[in-house]
């Protein structure tokens, strides 16, 4: 029984606890070079790589698998089958040593993948802080994710997408690979991300289009009554009138509506805009 023991803890408890030395499964296969920080819990049949730095307060359920150069913050809670700095699935990496780096407090649960980076972009794969990833996520390689992120089960991520913080994918959606989720945006489940998502929007459908604003979420972040009517407008103007950017940007001015948020929104279209198949970041790639 000294192999088992309790992963019930929430990362609060973690925080207020005194520090103390790492609590490994005598049955974790664990490289002597990788960096454990206190507290850590490993379980049994968990694997961890010598390039592999954990964070103090991280627990690893069991058979949860760390490969490669990975940064993992304090805090977070792995649950069982997750992978995490498997090599990319992309058929031109030459094996460069890139890396996948997680923050604070994150819950990524069972058989969640997340692919380390190309040579691409900046041979980075990031996670933020405080994101849940339900069952069967996979991030792809080259994808940023955000703070405050919710990614439902069985969801893809393609590579080199970007999630903006405080947005939600719902389950089985799948998303193209180079687009960006705009923060605070929703997407529904099983949907088909083919063109980026600006912020602020709910987005459904096969492929996903706009529907309304995400209010819900909008609200639920302490969002002003005034700062959700001019989104508002400007969704209306933009996805029901159909006016054109500079024209919704000049009817927006006129009402004095052209707050930070509004400014956001509107660059976020136009950055998408100027990007190819609807999707900002392809000009990047186009470039590169």
């Amino acid at each position: 029984m000294d192999d088992i023991f309790s992963f019930e803890q929430h990362a609060e408890q973690h925080r207020q606890s005194p520090s103390r030395p790492p609590q490994i499964s005598r049955l974790a296969e664990v490289d002597s070079r990788a960096e454990i920080g206190d507290n850590v819990k490993i379980g049994p049949f968990c694997v961890v790589g010598p390039e592999a730095r954990i964070g103090a307060g991280t627990e690893l359920h069991n058979h949860v698998t760390i490969r490669g150069r990975v940064t993992i913050g304090e805090n977070n809670v792995i649950f069982p089958g997750a992978v995490i700095g498997g090599e990319p699935q992309d058929l031109g990496y030459d094996g460069t040593p890139t890396e996948v780096i997680i923050g604070d407090r994150n819950t990524i649960r069972e058989c969640v993948t997340i692919n380390r980076a190309t040579t691409k972009e900046d041979l980075i794969t990031s996670i933020g802080d405080d994101c849940f990833f339900m069952g069967c996520v996979h991030i792809a390689h080259d994808c940023k994710v955000g703070n405050n992120v919710k990614i439902a089960n069985a969801t893809l991520l393609g590579g080199h997408v970007h999630v903006f913080d405080h947005a939600t994918i719902s389950g089985n959606a799948g998303v193209h690979h180079f687009t960006r989720i705009g923060a605070f945006a929703f997407v529904s489940g099983i949907g088909r991300v083919i063109q980026d998502v600006p912020p602020y929007l709910l987005f459904e459908g096969n492929p996903a289009k706009p529907r309304c604003v995400n209010v819900v979420a909008l609200k639920r972040n302490d969002f002003s009554s005034e700062t959700i009517k001019k989104i508002n407008l400007a969704y209306r103007l933009l996805y029901r009138s159909r006016v054109g950017l500079e024209n919704a940007r000049e009817i927006l001015r006129g009402k004095d509506y052209l707050c930070r948020e509004i400014n956001h929104l509107l660059n976020f279209i136009q950055y998408q805009q100027d990007g190819k198949h609807g999707r900002g970041r392809e000009q990047i790639r186009k470039a590169a």
